[in-house]
């Protein structure tokens, strides 16, 4: 009675038109009143408590990151850069788009973040050249949620923070498994496009692919700073998001000079209403999360998953159909903090690394925001290249599912994961 509870009043709440942060709060409220519970005392306690958290600062700091990223020049940058380096072969403003995600990816964490600004810069270039443009978005839009998996990664920072899991392994072990998207998403580019008859740009010479990389040199250098610094124990994630954040701002202001007061200032408040949003979600999700603890539902889905107990593969194969399920109605961030506090204590109970599992967890919920009808970067790359959701969705399909493929690949295979992971972390 108290799962049908949860679910019935957090998605009637959302089949209201209620804003999911506001939904949380209600299923919260429907909990207690079922339990004899309902105190507004202990209800606001835990909204404040689901907010103060000094890894959740990490979130705020990730944001400027990517909005100075867009702004300063640094993501223009990183995109001239693959220009030189592959833009000459076949399909190459594909293979640009698919190495500039990958290098923006290791900046901001955001993927709404790195997909506007690879559909701004890339997807007219595209349409010029002759691509398909349903199919280039589509490439983008796949492209760009390789953020949230590629260190720094806000998903990984709220799941650590609702999974009570390491951040910092958590970013390493998200390394090989976000490059294994790339390289999914590439070899699918090859096979889409090899039919279409486009001329390629021609190739940079030496001197301009120099040129390239001197431009580019500042803006790579913060993924080496943050993963180095986070490997040896120099700062913690939170610490990095700082160091991400001030680096940008420095190399955007005082090195590119591409920004002055103003443009500081209105990156400041995009941050800062981005934030808001999120952090929000995380405090109602505090409600929901406590009174799923109080009324023992991750006991009751533990019996309910007991068949597959045995077989931590089966297991995980049957949470990433769900999961798959709810991404395609769900965002990102209400999914990771409504699911992880029912999952984490099944996954625990059948032995499966808390670690390993956040990356596959994350990553079902990155490839979520292009799963239609709700596919957030979806609307992202129709609003930018105003082209039509079908169009969108059309293009996207056969990327979305190599991204799949990679996903049970790993799920069949956890020591690609564990391995490397294990690796980094020493």
């Amino acid at each position: 009675m108290t799962v049908f509870i949860f679910l019935g009043s957090l998605l009637g709440a959302m089949a209201l038109g209620i804003p999911i942060a506001y939904s949380l709060l209600v299923c919260g409220v429907a909990l207690m009143w079922h339990m004899d519970l309902f105190d507004a005392q202990i209800l606001a306690q835990n909204v404040i408590n689901g907010a103060d958290s000094f890894p959740l600062l990490a979130v705020p700091f990730f944001m400027l990151a990517g909005e100075v990223m867009n702004v300063g020049g640094l993501s223009r940058r990183i995109v001239k850069l693959a220009m030189t380096l592959v833009g000459h072969v076949r399909g190459g403003l594909g293979y640009v788009a698919i190495l500039a995600a990958v290098l923006m990816a290791a900046l901001s964490g955001s993927a709404v973040a790195d997909t506007a600004a690879l559909a701004a810069l890339l997807l007219p270039m595209m349409a010029a050249a002759g691509h398909d443009k349903a199919r280039a978005g589509g490439l983008l839009a796949s492209a760009g949620i390789i953020a949230p998996i590629i260190p720094p990664s806000i998903g990984f920072v709220i799941f650590g923070v609702a999974a009570n899991v390491s951040i910092g392994k958590l970013f390493l072990a998200g390394i090989v498994p976000g490059l294994l998207m790339g390289v999914s998403i590439a070899l699918t580019w090859w096979y889409v496009a090899r039919k279409e008859n486009v001329t390629p740009p021609p190739k940079a010479t030496r001197a301009e692919k120099m040129k390239a990389l001197r431009e580019s040199t500042w803006a790579l250098v913060l993924p080496v700073i943050v993963l180095v610094g986070l490997k040896f124990g120099v700062f913690t994630p939170t610490e990095a998001a700082v160091v991400a954040a001030v680096y940008a701002l420095f190399v955007s202001t005082v090195v590119y000079r591409e920004m002055g007061v103003k443009e500081v200032y209105e990156v400041f408040v995009a941050a800062a209403r981005t934030t808001a949003v999120i952090m929000f979600l995380v405090a109602a999700a505090m409600v929901s999360a406590w009174l799923i603890t109080v009324a023992d539902i991750p006991s009751q889905m533990i019996g309910l998953l007991q068949p597959f107990m045995d077989s931590p593969t089966l297991l995980l194969v049957m949470i990433m159909l769900l999961v798959m399920a709810v991404g395609t109605a769900m965002d990102m961030t209400p999914t990771i903090l409504i699911m992880t506090p029912v999952l984490m204590p099944v996954v625990k109970a059948a032995g499966i690394d808390p670690v390993y599992f956040g990356v596959l967890f994350i990553m079902n919920n990155a490839i979520g925001l292009v799963t239609p009808p709700v596919g957030t970067v979806l609307n992202v790359v129709a609003g930018v290249g105003k082209m039509k959701m079908d169009a969108v969705t059309r293009g996207v399909i056969p990327f979305m599912l190599a991204e799949f493929a990679v996903m049970f690949l790993l799920v069949l295979f956890p020591s690609i994961v564990t391995g490397p992971a294990r690796w980094l972390a020493n």
